[in-house]
């Protein structure tokens, strides 16, 4: 673990909590699209869940286990995790130490416009069969990250990142290197459907809307954005307003008011559609405090 992330993390862990035993989650402001999150967990620390960003990270003290793809993953101090966008999975500890670990909360945007400057042709999201492995460029991009790079507002520090973070992907999926298919995509139409998604984050967007925006049938849209961003048009829009309502969260808004300001029907929906985005409820996650640091 680089030691420069690992002292202020350790040193803010022990500031929210001494003795260590207790869940924390300390995270970066996302910048340029990546958010490093450190955490630790004493037991289970997340439900079933599913978000719509790569989650890349590595485990840096006990065991982490979690469900994902039909399949108990277990990584090791120094293993390399990968989790695809949209895929259903959870996370707790594999032995009674509990566990610590750095994760990269990647845009897929970001990743498919590198991997498409790397291959030099279209192509869809890599996708890791190996969630747990030695992946070096992996590994180094997380190194790289921890290493301050996204705090200093760098656009050739984030580009170092998505390179490692590219090329790592797609020497886990060879389908990239040694194309089989010929993809069709849109990119002008999927960039102006996730912009105007972007834009509208606070209430509910319907097909009409992007088909106007873009210029393809709902059909066509849906196709090609789940090709290049890994998820739905639908669920894309969800967790926008998820994110805003989680800064709302951690300003202290009371939830039956977030809910509603970010265009959920009710408490329960907003709640349920919550605990499905980042497994947990609202409000556990209210109480774990989450710390934003600075490198």
């Amino acid at each position: 673990m680089d030691h420069h992330l690992k002292a202020e993390a350790d040193a803010g862990l022990e500031r929210l909590c001494k003795p260590l035993k207790c869940d924390q989650m300390l995270s970066t402001q996302a910048t340029a699209g990546i958010e490093l999150l450190q955490a630790w967990f004493a037991g289970n620390a997340y439900e079933n869940h599913r978000h719509d960003t790569y989650a890349i990270g590595i485990t840096d003290s006990g065991l982490q286990s979690y469900d994902y793809r039909g399949a108990t993953q277990t990584s090791t101090v120094g293993s390399v995790m990968v989790l695809h966008p949209d895929e259903l999975h959870n996370g707790r500890a594999g032995s009674s130490e509990g566990f610590g670990y750095r994760m990269l909360y990647v845009d897929p945007a970001l990743i498919s416009d590198a991997v498409r400057a790397v291959a030099a042709r279209p192509c869809p999201l890599p996708f890791a069969q190996d969630s747990v492995s030695d992946n070096f460029h992996l590994s180094r991009a997380v190194q790289i990250a921890s290493q301050g790079a996204l705090q200093n507002s760098e656009s050739l520090a984030s580009d170092e990142i998505l390179l490692s973070l590219a090329k790592g992907l797609m020497y886990a999926d060879s389908s990239c290197i040694n194309p089989r298919h010929q993809y069709s995509i849109d990119y002008r139409a999927i960039d102006l459907a996730r912009e105007y998604l972007d834009a509208q984050g606070n209430r509910v967007v319907h097909s009409s809307e992007l088909e106007k925006v873009t210029g393809l049938s709902r059909y066509d849209l849906s196709r090609q954005f789940k090709k290049v961003l890994g998820t739905s048009p639908y669920r894309y829009s969800v967790n926008r307003r998820l994110d805003s309502a989680r800064r709302l969260i951690l300003q202290g808004l009371p939830l039956i008011e977030l809910a509603l300001a970010t265009g959920f029907a009710d408490q329960a929906h907003f709640s349920r559609l919550f605990k499905a985005a980042f497994g947990m409820p609202p409000g556990k996650y209210a109480t774990l405090k989450v710390t934003h640091y600075s490198q």
